[in-house]
């Protein structure tokens, strides 16, 4: 038996106040972003993020690295990836593919404030659907309970799109000539600030395992299916 989505989404309904993104110091207002399951992304999950940046063509890389990375260039950048230390966090579609990650990357434990920088991609066919405001705001309670004092930004002065996500929740845009810097001040964290934490993290998880159970059982009828027709045809699948 396989979970229905009512059930998910009396389970996404039960706990959508947890999911509202926090309201960073200095800010009037942080607008509520539209549920979006996020999961976290671990060491196992390296190919695939290395795959999600591949497929980004030269413009897309140009703004998430401020240069147009070449393949060896992001090979390497995926390789430094500090799992450990860093967070990284991913939305996945339908087909379990990576349509958007993120990376929040922490500084030095003995700055004053301690910061932490952030960065995000998102494939052109999911755009505009607010994925990226998403991980943000995600970004923002990790960092807070992690004891971050401020999420720094740097992206090229024409990435309006990240820009405006900076500025909607409530950051401090300094422009020099071609980039830009965004500083988001960070309260504390509070109990509300973890319970959110841990929710969004089983929203994320659950999510992610009806999605992968989902395209097992349909993988399943899609190779019955193909056995269905060999036997029909006389031509047994060989497997190659």
């Amino acid at each position: 038996m396989f979970p229905s989505k009512a059930w998910l989404q009396a389970s996404l309904h039960a706990g959508s106040r947890w999911l509202r993104p926090a309201r960073p110091a200095g800010s009037a207002r942080h607008a509520a972003a539209s549920l979006v399951p996020i999961r976290v992304l671990g060491p196992s999950y390296r190919e695939r993020i290395r795959a999600h940046l591949l497929a980004l063509d030269e413009g897309d890389r140009y703004l998430r690295f401020g240069y147009v990375a070449r393949d060896a260039q992001i090979n390497q950048y995926v390789a430094r990836l500090d799992f450990d230390r860093d967070e990284i966090f991913g939305i996945y579609n339908r087909r379990l593919e990576l349509i958007a990650v993120a990376h929040l990357a922490y500084g030095d434990a003995g700055q004053s404030p301690r910061t932490a920088e952030f960065g995000v991609s998102v494939v052109p066919r999911v755009r505009g659907r607010g994925f990226g405001g998403r991980l943000f705001a995600r970004a923002i309670v990790h960092a807070r309970n992690a004891g971050i004092g401020q999420i720094v930004v740097q992206a090229l002065s024409e990435n309006a799109a990240m820009l405006k996500i900076a500025r909607k929740a409530g950051a401090t845009v300094q422009r020099d000539g071609s980039e830009s810097q965004a500083y988001l001040a960070l309260p504390p964290a509070t109990l509300d600030s973890r319970v959110q934490q841990w929710w969004e993290a089983h929203i994320g998880e659950t999510d992610y395992r009806l999605k992968r159970d989902s395209k097992r059982f349909w993988d399943w009828i899609g190779g019955m299916q193909e056995v269905r027709k060999g036997v029909r045809s006389g031509r047994l699948p060989t497997g190659r």
